[in-house]
Order: C-alpha cells, then sequence, then structure tokens
C-alpha cells in the first residue's frame, strides 16, 4: 500500500471567505443570566469570533501543524490520514514500541501532539530513553483530512481499519493502543480482535460496553449507571440530535463558523478540567486551530457519523490483553466503579484516577499521560 507524505495548505479564498462570514455574524441573546448555563455563553462567542476574524493567524497554526510528519495512506479503500514519529531508540534498548493514539469527538489529531515529543524522545522530557515509542496519530474516518468508511462507522470497523494501517501499511508486527472517548472504543476493540498483535491497551474513559446479560450490575455499578442517566438528562442534548437528525444541525454548522465553533466551545468547556473557564485548558489560538480544521475541510457533518451509526455498535466481547484506565476527570466518571472496567479486562494492570485532566487528557495533562503510558507499557516491550 502506498503512503504518500502530506501537507496542510488551506487555500487563500477558503480563508477570505472564512473572515466575510465571521464579520457578518448574528449572534443570539443568553438564555439564563448565568453565563455558559445554556450553552456557548455569546458573550465568550462575540470575544472569540472577533478575534478569529481578525487576531487568528491561521498560517502560523498550519505551519506549527506541519511541523508534524504527515501522511495519507489508503486502507480498506478509503484514505486514512495520520502523524507518524519516529522514537529516539537509547543505545542497547529494545526499538521503539509503536503506539497508536486515537481521538475522539469533538477533537481531531491535534489533541495528541502535546503529548508525542514527551512519547517520542523521553530523556529530552526527563524521562527514560528506553520508554521511547513510535506515534502514530490517525485521524479517525470522516474527521478533518481522513474519508468515512463505506459502510457503517463503528468502533469496531475503525479497529479493523487500524490494525491493517498498523500490521499492512507501517509493517509493525506488535504495538500499543491508546485512546478516550471513541478512541477508548476503537483502543478496547484492538485489543479484543487483536491479541496477537496488540501488546496492552490503554484507555482514559471507561467505555460501558457490556449488556450485563450474564451478571447483573452491582448495586454499585446501578447506582453509578443512574448517575450517568441522570446526568445525560442535562448535558445530552448534543447527543440526541446527532443521534437522529445529523443532518440537520450539519447544515447549519457547515455554513456558520460562528456556530460551528460555538459548537465546539460547549463541549470542550463542559468536558475538559477547567473549572468553567475554558482557556486554562485550551487557549484561543489552540481552540481555533481545531475549528479552523473542521471548517476547512467541511467535515463537522461527517464526524457525525459515529453518533448516527451508533445503534450498529456490538459490546465489546471479553479483552485478554493487558489494559490500564486512567480516569479522566469528567463529572460523568467521577463515581465509576473499578468493577465495571473488570468485567471487560481480563487483566486490567493499570487502574489510575490522578484528579487531573479530562476528556482532552493528552493535551490538558501530556506530561502525566506520557507518564502513565511509560509506566504501563514499560513491561510489555518485549514478547512474554
Amino acid at each position: 500500500m502506498t503512503v504518500q507524505p502530506f501537507r496542510i495548505s488551506v487555500p487563500d479564498d477558503v480563508l477570505d471567505d472564512l473572515r466575510i462570514r465571521l464579520s457578518r455574524t448574528r449572534f443570539t441573546t443568553a438564555s439564563d443570566s448565568a453565563r455558559w448555563a445554556g450553552g456557548t455563553d455569546p458573550d465568550y462567542l462575540r470575544e472569540l469570533v472577533a478575534y478569529w476574524a481578525g487576531g487568528f493567524d491561521w498560517r502560523a497554526a498550519e505551519a506549527a501543524l506541519n511541523a508534524y510528519p504527515h501522511y495519507l495512506a489508503e486502507v480498506a479503500g478509503r484514505k486514512v490520514h495520520f502523524v507518524h514519529l519516529r522514537g529516539k531508540r537509547a543505545d542497547g534498548a529494545p526499538a521503539p514500541l509503536p503506539l497508536v493514539l486515537t481521538h475522539g469527538w469533538p477533537s481531531s489529531f491535534v489533541e495528541m501532539l502535546r503529548v508525542a515529543g514527551p512519547l517520542t524522545d523521553p530523556a529530552a522530557h526527563g524521562g527514560d530513553p528506553a520508554d521511547a515509542f513510535d506515534v502514530i496519530i490517525p485521524s479517525l474516518p470522516g474527521f478533518l483530512f481522513s474519508e468515512l468508511p463505506a459502510g457503517p462507522f463503528t468502533r469496531r470497523g475503525v479497529a479493523e481499519i487500524w490494525h491493517e494501517l498498523m500490521t499492512g501499511t507501517l509493517g509493525y508486527q506488535r504495538f500499543g493502543a491508546f485512546g478516550g472517548d471513541i478512541g477508548g472504543g476503537v483502543t478496547q476493540w484492538l485489543g479484543a480482535l487483536y491479541p496477537g498483535e496488540v501488546a496492552g491497551v490503554h484507555v482514559t474513559t471507561a467505555v460501558i460496553a457490556t449488556d450485563f446479560g450474564e451478571r447483573p450490575p452491582t448495586a454499585e455499578e446501578q447506582a453509578y449507571l443512574d448517575e450517568v442517566a441522570v446526568y445525560d438528562e442535562s448535558d445530552g442534548g448534543y447527543s440526541e440530535i446527532m443521534l437522529t437528525r445529523p443532518d440537520t444541525v450539519a447544515a447549519a454548522l457547515v455554513d456558520s463558523p460562528a456556530g460551528l465553533v460555538a459548537w465546539i466551545a460547549d463541549k470542550y468547556r463542559d468536558w475538559s478540567d477547567c473549572g468553567g473557564d475554558l482557556e486554562r485548558r485550551w487557549d484561543k489560538d489552540a481552540l481555533l486551530t481545531v475549528a479552523t480544521l473542521y471548517w476547512a475541510t467541511g467535515t463537522i457533518g461527517s464526524s457525525f457519523r459515529q453518533y448516527y451509526d451508533y445503534h450498529r455498535n456490538a459490546p465489546v466481547p471479553p479483552i485478554e490483553v493487558p489494559g490500564a484506565v486512567t480516569l479522566s476527570r469528567e463529572p460523568i466518571f467521577a463515581n465509576f466503579p473499578k468493577s465495571l472496567a473488570e468485567r471487560i479486562y481480563r487483566d486490567l494492570r493499570h487502574w489510575s484516577r490522578p484528579g487531573r485532566g479530562g476528556h482532552f487528557m493528552p493535551h490538558e495533562e501530556p506530561a502525566q499521560v506520557a507518564e502513565e503510558l511509560r509506566v504501563f507499557f514499560r513491561p510489555l516491550r518485549t514478547q512474554g
């Protein structure tokens, strides 16, 4: 299979059109006197739109992104975009362990970039050079530069694509996997399907992927599931529309950059470990880098496909390879019981509640994530 180098290059006319649209934005009024209570705060949105139109330097952001080695490959007949960074091998040490990092929604490969350096060159970041990884960061199908699959978008289907990317396209015989949110589901499927090639799997959002058919929930587990149901009543509106009417909301977001960034910023604030201050974790430049990528590629609608096809996901079978959970500090995981993870992982070797870092943990706490990955994978680097 052919792997081609790729550079991000947004045409000038796309950027000119973006600025014109931003300059003509019509803003709504807040539904509540408490800021952010009804979604993205209109005052913050005005500030963000003004900066996007007149202060944000996309060309500088684009150059920074292009400092990483990007590639396109055809896998399962579809185009897959990924960043591929080779680890620095220490003298006398085994070759760096390949590690595929998978993002979620409404995220992108950008989420993983801050942790890439500490993983590929641990010595330069205060770590042991023997802990180096080769890092592969794909864009999920339908996100940015990766094409949607020919059939439904399922976590299992993405895992099958990633396995082909890692083994067939890149030639790795053994690798580790890490992810959160959708990426966590994909990571779990990699471990379940390919125990011969996957050294271990590590997630930050402990995906509930069991139907409880053979073993009903314990009292603690049921209490947690009830909490999730209550939480979803206040937070689930975004997912309900993307599950049932994705094309309707996508028509608005693909046409309005202000609407697009409002849709994204709402979840970045809710799900980051930011204490209500979005820019503690995602400054305007980082947030607008993601928003511009979605805008320029026109892929916000195709990123919804994994919601629309969600009912096609089967429960993950038991995972025999070593597993690790570094639990996100999101409200939905506050009381997540370890026993739920143990229902899926037959060999759960690492369970951590660091109390820092939310839905986008590799961006929010890169040093923490790098160290958690080093500790978990250190004994798994060699077979046996």
